[in-house]
């Protein structure tokens, strides 16, 4: 059996129980070791197989799987966050399903949670954001037509850019094309949720001033939107004037 298995965004025990018991169970271990950190490698037992797929092709860690499989072996992939956002996954299952080897997905904390958890916020808020975009800026990878920054910049809803400190400067520049003004909050996160953790927060004016003052490259995420600001409206749910089907409101 294969187990992709979601490693959470970076913290030890912010894996699921279901991802730990799998980690404890395997034979071998394929990680994303460029993303994954290796204290989780401190769950698998003394006789398994650890092998980092940074330096794997698709088609090596294919093999992997299936000679794996051949011999009997509990086998986990292990992706960052959780595998549904950037992870390569769909590829893997596909090739699997052709090779007619069962699997199975357990979900993972992604780190644009842990990210809103460092920075205290909530990305949706009455009044000022109903909708989060998760997305990226388009570099050596292409993005879809009608899926770039500037298009949905247009929305100014919140934001959360993925895999795009390396391209801070343009993606600053389509933002303020796409709506957003040079004023709009924006922050930056660090390692959401590991011991090196950081926050910066900033504007989108700012943006790129900021993520170059601190060395940022890899592994950080970018938030954009006002969800960063202190305005918003009270939540209709906990109003006391407020009727709904638990609890009827005081308001003649």
């Amino acid at each position: 059996m294969i187990h992709f298995v979601g490693a959470g965004p970076g913290a030890p025990d912010l894996i699921t129980v279901r991802g730990k018991k799998l980690l404890e169970e395997a034979d071998l271990i394929i990680y994303a070791g460029s993303l994954v950190n290796k204290e989780l490698l401190t769950n698998a037992k003394e006789s398994c197989i650890v092998k980092d797929s940074a330096s794997m092709t698709l088609e090596e860690v294919l093999k992997a799987m299936e000679e794996s499989e051949a011999k009997g072996f509990v086998t986990v992939r292990l992706h960052t966050g959780d595998p549904c956002l950037y992870g390569a996954i769909r590829e893997q299952m596909d090739a699997l399903d052709k090779k007619g080897i069962d699997y199975d997905y357990t979900p993972g904390v992604s780190s644009f949670s842990a990210a809103a958890a460092a920075l205290r916020a909530e990305y949706t808020l009455p009044g000022i954001s109903q909708s989060v975009i998760i997305t990226r800026t388009a570099g050596r990878t292409p993005v879809p037509d009608k899926q770039t920054i500037v298009d949905y910049a247009q929305h100014g809803t919140t934001m959360v850019v993925f895999l795009s400190t390396g391209l801070v400067e343009k993606l600053a520049i389509q933002l303020v094309e796409g709506g957003y003004t040079a004023q709009t909050p924006a922050a930056v996160v660090y390692k959401a949720s590991w011991p090196e953790e950081r926050v910066y927060r900033c504007t989108v004016g700012t943006l790129a001033e900021t993520v170059h003052a601190h060395h940022l490259k890899n592994t950080a995420l970018i938030l954009v939107g006002p969800f960063l600001s202190s305005a918003y409206e009270r939540s209709k749910l906990y109003d006391p004037e407020f009727t709904h089907g638990f609890r009827k409101g005081n308001k003649e």
